[in-house]
């Protein structure tokens, strides 16, 4: 009789850049330690920086690729999900910066916004509540959506569990595209508006809306899981930490990130499931310093993650052991040249289709 198999839930923090980095660089450990496919989560909830990589995961990209094309492989003659080469596809993920060709207009980014959050502070969590007085972004959000669209062309991810978070940016409210009863929204729209900073990026409309980074109700949304039955929830939180390094800004920005993460995961745990945090080190943070946003570093954050996080994996003392084997191209590079390998996005469609 074979095991039963464990539900798995995999929630992947807010970050920027850096973030994005890290959590590349923590997946490609956490496949390497454990011969798991986080793709194969029964549910995959992304915040911001968490929502590109999240994504890329929900369509086939495996960690162990975008460690590589981060670190300039060109993997010649592979395609990408809309049939251009692979290597073509920028290597921070999204994180190039363009100016969007109309100014923004000055004064508050919502006013219905600021104006609510007067009114009742208590109903929002703080970032959401200054946020409506941030004048709206000027930085395109095209380049994060490019990334979206070369790994998946359809209209949402093959994968049926993918959540996009993002918030109102009328109302603050959380928004998790792609759960029961959430907006429609097309995928690389969803993750621009889960990735839009207020004052930095131009928040994306959709169906009507207006909508901005997840972030601001939570960095980590690892709640959005507590009443989903899961066995297991692996979430990889890049702006908390156990370690209090730093200058002292970043040190209460992630004091409060963590607290936040800690009461959602009580939530998670009261709903039975076993909850697995897991943060950068002191050793990530000196490397990943306190700009977020700062892509210069981005490979050396990876390549650091690769190794703290095997350093944390190996101190679980067997807590993930459940977690199923997983088999290429998701876990190691398939036989064969790139040219014959099959899009990423595929084989995704056809794991999925067989499940």
């Amino acid at each position: 009789m074979e095991p039963v198999r464990p539900r798995v839930g995999l929630v992947l923090g807010a970050g920027g850049i850096l973030g994005a980095a890290w959590l590349q660089g923590a997946l490609a450990a956490l496949v390497d330690e454990t011969g798991w496919d986080p793709g194969s989560a029964e549910f995959v909830v992304g915040t911001s920086a968490g929502s590109v990589i999240g994504t890329l995961l929900a369509c086939g990209v495996p960690p162990w690729y975008m460690v590589a094309h981060s670190a300039g492989e060109s993997f010649d003659g592979l395609l990408d999900a809309a049939g251009d080469r692979a290597s073509e596809v920028p290597q921070s993920a999204g994180g190039g910066y363009s100016l969007e060709r109309a100014l923004p207009k000055p004064g508050p980014g919502s006013w219905r916004l600021a104006l609510g959050a007067l009114k009742e502070p208590r109903r929002l969590p703080p970032a959401a509540l200054l946020a409506g007085w941030i004048p709206r972004g000027f930085v395109s959000t095209r380049p994060i959506q490019d990334v979206v669209r070369a790994a998946c062309p359809a209209d949402w991810a093959p994968h049926p569990g993918l959540r996009v978070v993002a918030c109102d940016y009328g109302s603050g409210k959380r928004v998790a595209f792609g759960a029961p009863g959430a907006p429609t929204a097309l995928l690389p729209e969803a993750v621009a508006a889960s990735c839009a900073i207020p004052g930095f990026y131009v928040p994306p409309r959709i169906g009507g809306r207006t909508y901005v980074d997840g972030g601001l109700w939570s960095v980590s949304n690892l709640d959005l899981l507590a009443r989903e039955e899961l066995d297991i929830v692996i979430c990889l939180n890049p702006t908390s930490s156990r370690d209090g390094a730093g200058a002292l800004p970043g040190r209460v920005l992630r004091a409060a990130a963590g607290r936040r993460l800690g009461h959602e995961a009580k939530r998670v745990r009261a709903g039975g499931a076993q909850v697995v945090l897991l943060q950068p080190l002191a050793e990530d943070l000196a490397v990943m310093g306190e700009n977020l946003m700062a892509g210069g570093r981005r490979h050396a954050v990876i390549e650091r993650a690769r190794q703290t996080m095997s350093w944390q994996l190996r101190d679980l003392h067997g807590e993930l052991d459940a977690l199923p084997a997983g088999a290429a191209p998701f876990t190691g590079r398939p036989a064969g040249p790139p040219e014959s390998w099959p899009p990423f996005e595929e084989s995704a469609r056809e794991r999925f289709a067989a499940a």
